[in-house]
This record gives structure tokens, C-alpha cells and sequence, in this order.
């Protein structure tokens, strides 16, 4: 009896690509179900040289690799592998270790917050996703389905290749006004299947791209409708409600209710236990339609007077053109990969 059904089907996944060449794979000595720091119980590599020279990590531990635990069918685990696809120079023989690692913490932070990833969610380093390199303008991460692996069918259902593709920081600003899909359309014919280079500038520099996302984010918006922030929570009084927020995120709510509101659509921050919904609405109001959560209808005529507010400095604002309403800027610390503090503060 096959005892690892769901290892195997990874494997038979890969063979097409890469026939029977080993790979370096990374085993992981103290696995997670051991009460071990690491959730993904493996890391193959693969040297590439086309269509440019690159690592492939493919892992295995995000799906049920041995037996069915979980109680939906139609999926295995958490529904996917982690892929990422890393520039490498021809020469090189040993694969960088930054970049497992960095899958093992974005495994950790699925298992620990229980928030999952699919195409098209993004993550915000808060600072280089190699953190030895501090100079790299790749600082955030997005999801795309890997374009040589895509998705497949396994004994405990089906898994999905979901691919890591770096970001620079101005490529990631750009999600906040327009969408992933649209953005990586524009950005694919520079990043052949989707390697990142750590070393390379923001692709907007090219002005068709430029040009592109402009054009994009100023026909369709904002396809971004949930954030997850650590920061939000609000006070209310007779009259008068207060919204917290964090200053790190502040200026990029901004970017975003910039991007949805005119369109028609709501912006929805969740937090660890509060809910705030910004809706557009022709009249401004304030309404709690459950415990810990929050609508907040803003008139699109004060939406420049909003957006205005959120700065990444500490204070208190009222809103002038929305009566009674007041944002609070709260200091954020910033957290390094490990999800620990670092002495920078912003705000």
C-alpha cells in the first residue's frame, strides 16, 4: 500500500518537466506535526537554464502528502504547493537558502493564522524578501498558478502549484489601484515564467508599462477588496466615531479606497477581531450591522477630504467634510520575516 499518495502525485507532476534527474531536495529534520518550526515537511530544487536561467522550489507539505485528514474531498490539505522560481547565474551549483526559508514562512504564517493563499493574494514583506539584501527593491510577494505546473488531481484532491512571484515596492502599490491579474499581463513579457530576480529595478521604469498600468488602473479600479491590517478598531460616542488605524498601512488604505470607491465597491479592512466596511454612499453614515464590525458610507464628494487623513503620522484628524467622524494614526512596529519586532517604528 502507497503510504505517501500525496508525495507521489507531486513527483508524477514533476516528471514531465524534468523527467527522472534528481533534485536537491531539503528535507526538514523536526517536521511541524512533531512539534517541530516547520511546516513544509520538504523543498525540491531544480537547476533551469530556459527560458532564462533559474532555481525551481517546488515544496511538499501544504497538501496531505500521506493520508486524508481533512474533511473536504474536493481538496488536498490547504489546496496547494508552494512553487517559486528564483534567478540563478549559470555557474552556480548550490540553490540560495533565503528562498526556502522564505517558504517555510509563509507556510508558517497559513498554519498559525489559518488564512490561506490562492492566485492573486499578496503579501507585503516590510522590507526585502531576501533580508540579507538590503539594497533589493523586491520587497512584496504575489500568487500566481505556476505556468509549467498548474493543477492537479491527487488521491486527497486536487492541489494547485501557487507560485511566489517578487514584487518591487512601486509594482506593489499598484495592486492597491488596479489588480493582480491585470498587472502580472503587463509585467509577463519582461518576467519569463515569472522568475524573480532580486536584483532587478521596478518595471515601471519602462514607460509602456508605465503607461500601461496607468491606463488600467484608471479604466477598471481596484479589484483589491479586502486587506488584512493589524491595526483597526474604532471608539463611538453620541455623535462622533473615532477609526484607529496603524500608520503603515494608512497611506495604502488611501491608494485603495481611491481605487474602489469611485467604482462603485466597498473596501473591507479585517483585523484580528474587528471588521471596519468602507462603502460608497450618497449620504455620509455610520452603522454597526454586528459586534465587531463596522460600515462607514462615505459620499464620493468626501472622498479626497478621507484619503487626506491617512498619513503614516501619529494623530488624531477630523474629517471635515464628514461631520463628527475622526481618524487616529497609531504608531506601527515594524515586524522582520521571523514576525518579530525590530526597532523601526512608523508614525
Amino acid at each position: 500500500m502507497d503510504e505517501s499518495p500525496g508525495w507521489d502525485a507531486i513527483d508524477n507532476a514533476l516528471r514531465p518537466l524534468y523527467g527522472d534527474a534528481s533534485p536537491l531536495h531539503l528535507a526538514t529534520l523536526h517536521k511541524w506535526s512533531l512539534g517541530g518550526p516547520d511546516p513544509l515537511d520538504g523543498i525540491s530544487v531544480y537547476p533551469r537554464m530556459e527560458p532564462v536561467p533559474h532555481w525551481h522550489f517546488v515544496s511538499y507539505g501544504m497538501s496531505e502528502l500521506y493520508a486524508k485528514e481533512s474533511e473536504n474531498p474536493d481538496e488536498s490539505g490547504w489546496g496547494f504547493e508552494f512553487t517559486f522560481r528564483v534567478a540563478r547565474d549559470p555557474a552556480e551549483e548550490k540553490p540560495p537558502m533565503w528562498a526556502p526559508n522564505m517558504l517555510q514562512n509563509l507556510a508558517r504564517y497559513v498554519f498559525k493564522s489559518g488564512n490561506w493563499f490562492e492566485p492573486g493574494h499578496h503579501i507585503d514583506a516590510n522590507g526585502p524578501i531576501n533580508a540579507d539584501r538590503h539594497d533589493s527593491e523586491i520587497r512584496a510577494v504575489t500568487f500566481v498558478t505556476d505556468p509549467e505546473l498548474g493543477e492537479i488531481s491527487t488521491p486527497h484532491g486536487s492541489v494547485v502549484f501557487l507560485q511566489a512571484v517578487g514584487l518591487a515596492t512601486e509594482e506593489y502599490a499598484v495592486l492597491r489601484k488596479w489588480n493582480v491579474d491585470e498587472l502580472m499581463k503587463v509585467l509577463a513579457p519582461h518576467l519569463p515564467l515569472f522568475v524573480t530576480d532580486i536584483d532587478r529595478r521596478s518595471l515601471l521604469a519602462h514607460p509602456e508599462v508605465a503607461r500601461a498600468v496607468q491606463e488600467g488602473s484608471t479604466r477598471d479600479g481596484s479589484s483589491s477588496g479586502l486587506h488584512y491590517v493589524p491595526k483597526v478598531g474604532w471608539e463611538r460616542t453620541a455623535g462622533s466615531t473615532t477609526l484607529r488605524l496603524g500608520a503603515n498601512h494608512a497611506p495604502q488604505i488611501a491608494d485603495s479606497l481611491r481605487g474602489r470607491l469611485p467604482f462603485g465597491r466597498e473596501l473591507i479592512l479585517q483585523g484580528d477581531d474587528a471588521r471596519l466596511t468602507f462603502r460608497p454612499g450618497d449620504v455620509y453614515a455610520v452603522e454597526e450591522p454586528l459586534q465587531g464590525a463596522l460600515d462607514v458610507h462615505v459620499p464620493l464628494a468626501a472622498l479626497d477630504d478621507l484619503t487626506a487623513v491617512l498619513r503614516p503620522v501619529a494623530g488624531r484628524t477630523a474629517v471635515a467634510s464628514l461631520p463628527g467622524l475622526t481618524v487616529e494614526i497609531v504608531p506601527t512596529v515594524i515586524k522582520d520575516r521571523y514576525g518579530n519586532d525590530t526597532d523601526q517604528v512608523i508614525g
